[in-house]
């Protein structure tokens, strides 16, 4: 990925679904403009979803997701079903393909259903109206993928969706006034990827700049020289999780501190019910289950965060031996009331849909969730003061 490309958590998804055969992936290449899927009249050419970050006018950059139909069949096509329905999760605007010579069917119509529940703005394109039988609906349009009608008007249709899709969040830039300092920490050990940053850290240096003021970068182990430096103390320190302890003692307690991980549970997810589900870590006996779930897939090294050093201080702060499960990448389960408590990464590679969805399947099984970064400053007795910037759930702990 280039430096001046947006990152794929960043850019509106778009996905494709409906009945094979429908044309959607024929779909997708029209609006595109690409062979971006495979086509044939075989029932089911698709078979995992496929997904394609581009430059798609007037919106410019997205993600295009194109799915398995919904009334596949077999062990295999319950597989690929499954698959479709965990892209709903990530889905920004959603493109349901219906073929205008059929109808919607009772899976387009419970599709719609899924769509209305998980508040996903939706389209309802009718294919293959160069055959007749068009359709009027007030969120439909007939489309034919074959002789590129109406494809321009689909995807200003998209574009006028997308407009709401994505929002106005920033990471860090509302709590910053234009001429501040920010000083990030960020710690060169083992897990640290050669040569780079990792995202969360580009992303808020590039916030900060963008919001006029000046970020200075330093390791933990050069934070006291650098503090000592500055003329006037910063506004803000921002740290690696994994090196809040230390960072904590450190910083003066008139400077405010926070983590990554924490500005990204308020950029992306929900820092109140997040906060909520720390009292959990308290709670802990063995036996009891505990996911450790991240957004993407890495090398495991051999003293990883996410399956050694997270368990590792769980079992040391709640003096339990709880059983640990561990997902990653697209897999989070859809019923997660098997478990007494979900720890999540900071869910940098997800978009905000899918943060937000994995919370909410969460709570809504009345399960306790937290991120790396609320588990870490609450296990280092540094939780108040790690969101003190944040008064309404500051004031969401202390009423706990």
């Amino acid at each position: 990925m280039g430096l001046n490309d947006t990152v794929s958590a960043e850019r509106v998804h778009i996905g494709f679904f409906g009945m094979r055969n429908a044309g959607k992936s024929s779909l997708v290449n029209a609006v595109t403009g690409q062979e971006l899927a495979v086509v044939s009249d075989v029932k089911g050419t698709t078979t995992d979803p496929v997904k394609k970050a581009m430059e798609l006018l007037p919106l410019g950059p997205v993600v295009i997701i194109d799915t398995p139909g919904i009334d596949d069949e077999g062990e295999l096509g319950e597989l690929r079903i499954k698959k479709a329905k965990q892209a709903l999760a990530q889905t920004d605007i959603a493109v349901l393909v219906v073929d205008s010579q059929i109808g919607l069917c009772e899976k387009d119509k419970a599709l719609i259903e899924e769509f209305k529940a998980r508040k996903t703005p939706y389209i309802i394109a009718y294919n293959k109206s160069d055959l007749g039988k068009k359709e009027a609906d007030e969120n439909a349009i007939s489309v034919s993928a074959k002789d590129k009608t109406n494809i321009n008007e689909l995807k200003e249709r998209i574009a006028s969706l997308a407009k709401g899709a994505k929002s106005e969040k920033r990471i860090v830039a509302d709590l910053i006034q234009s001429g501040d300092t920010v000083v990030l920490v960020i710690p060169i050990d083992e897990s640290a990827p050669k040569g780079r940053l990792i995202l969360p850290q580009q992303q808020t240096i590039r916030d900060i700049l963008d919001s006029g003021c000046t970020a200075i970068c330093c390791r933990d182990t050069e934070l006291v020289q650098t503090l000592d430096s500055l003329a006037k103390k910063p506004k803000l320190v921002i740290t690696d999780s994994q090196a809040f302890g230390r960072v904590s003692k450190d910083v003066p307690d008139d400077i405010p501190l926070t983590s990554f991980s924490i500005l990204f549970a308020r950029y992306k997810g929900d820092l109140a019910e997040l906060v909520k589900g720390a009292a959990m870590l308290s709670q802990i006996k063995d036996g009891d289950r505990i996911l450790i779930a991240e957004g993407c897939t890495h090398h495991r090294q051999c003293n990883d965060i996410g399956t050694v050093k997270m368990p590792g201080w769980i079992e040391k702060f709640s003096n339990a031996k709880p059983n640990f499960s561990f997902t990653s990448g697209t897999e989070f389960p859809e019923n997660p009331e098997e478990f007494r408590l979900i720890v999540h990464c900071g869910g940098c590679m997800l978009n905000e849909k899918e943060m937000q969805s994995r919370i909410g399947k969460a709570t809504q099984a009345g399960v306790p969730v937290i991120n790396y970064g609320i588990a870490i400053a609450h296990m280092n007795g540094i939780l108040r003061r790690s969101i003190a910037l944040f008064p309404d759930v500051l004031k969401i702990l202390e009423q706990q």
